[in-house]
């Protein structure tokens, strides 16, 4: 048994490590990794690296265009640097990314671990599942921030609720092939607890999915986030968020056209790096991949 047990994780460290190694060969994926990092790293440090007060106005030097001196990126219809408010607005983009995703990810594992191990549970949840996704994304959140009110918290508990439904079909599939694997059998011949044989035999080999989808969920979650803003149900004047500075910008577009450039640019990039490690992480955990 002991044998059994080492020759097992020896063979999980192997799989882990060309996992890493081909995910080391993926230069976008790697791009995209120094990217997070960076982005990570100007929220961290916001107030050390902005300029200016992201909030300070100055209507003697308002929609100044993008290389004026002292404004790198120019100033926005009220003076404020623009610069600034990106640094600042870094935080909110990943902030409710991040925890939009990982609550909907949270409920929709448990979802998914119930219904995929419980046949009498299973389709009462995928029923309900069901009904959450007919439902458009985009509409499903805004019917729900409709009911809440606009805000940034419940920008973050709508895109929780949408992220749901496809963590929970996700985890399901993957359980139902799982619990039918010889050693999840073997523990339940043993009367060991069905919660342990959920959380430690079968959701580590849920975890590769759950990583990828994940990724690309985030990516997903900060443009819903954006656009949410650009409408007005989300971040409300004057916090920096990227979505509510384009939408700012609009009536400028053809006398300060950086204002809806520039933070558009910045979108772009940081959707664009979760995608980029989301596709890496898909083909680093590709079982074609590791032969």
């Amino acid at each position: 048994m002991k044998d059994k047990k080492e020759k097992r994780e020896k063979k999980e460290i192997s799989i882990q490590s060309k996992r890493w190694s081909k995910f080391k060969r993926n230069k976008m994926a790697l791009l995209g990794s120094f990217l997070i990092l960076l982005q990570v790293f100007i929220a961290i440090f916001a107030p050390f690296l902005a300029p200016y007060d992201p909030y300070e106005q100055n209507l003697m030097k308002m929609t100044q265009p993008v290389g004026t001196e002292g404004h790198i990126l120019g100033t926005d219809n009220f003076g404020r640097d623009i610069l600034s408010r990106l640094i600042f607005g870094s935080r909110i983009s990943l902030v409710v990314g991040l925890t939009s995703v990982l609550f909907g990810l949270f409920i929709g594992v448990t979802l998914g671990l119930i219904a995929g191990y419980y046949k009498k549970l299973d389709n009462i949840i995928m029923r309900l599942i069901d009904i959450m996704l007919s439902f458009p994304g985009v509409l499903l959140a805004l019917a729900i921030i409709a009911m809440l009110g606009p805000g940034l918290i419940n920008v973050i508990i709508a895109i929780s609720i949408w992220s749901i439904p496809t963590f929970t079909r996700l985890v399901r599939s993957q359980v139902l092939q799982i619990k039918e694997y010889e050693y999840v059998m073997a523990a339940e011949a043993l009367g060991v607890k069905d919660p342990i044989i959920l959380i430690k035999h079968i959701l580590p080999n849920c975890i590769g999915p759950i990583i990828v989808y994940a990724t690309l969920r985030i990516a997903s979650a900060i443009l819903s986030a954006a656009a949410l803003s650009f409408l007005g149900l989300g971040a409300q004047p004057p916090l920096p968020e990227w979505g509510a500075m384009v939408s700012a910008g609009r009536s400028f577009i053809y006398n300060a056209p950086h204002m809806i450039i520039v933070p558009g640019l910045a979108i772009m990039m940081l959707v664009l790096s979760f995608n980029l490690v989301g596709d890496g992480l898909r083909d680093a955990f590709d079982p074609s991949n590791l032969r």
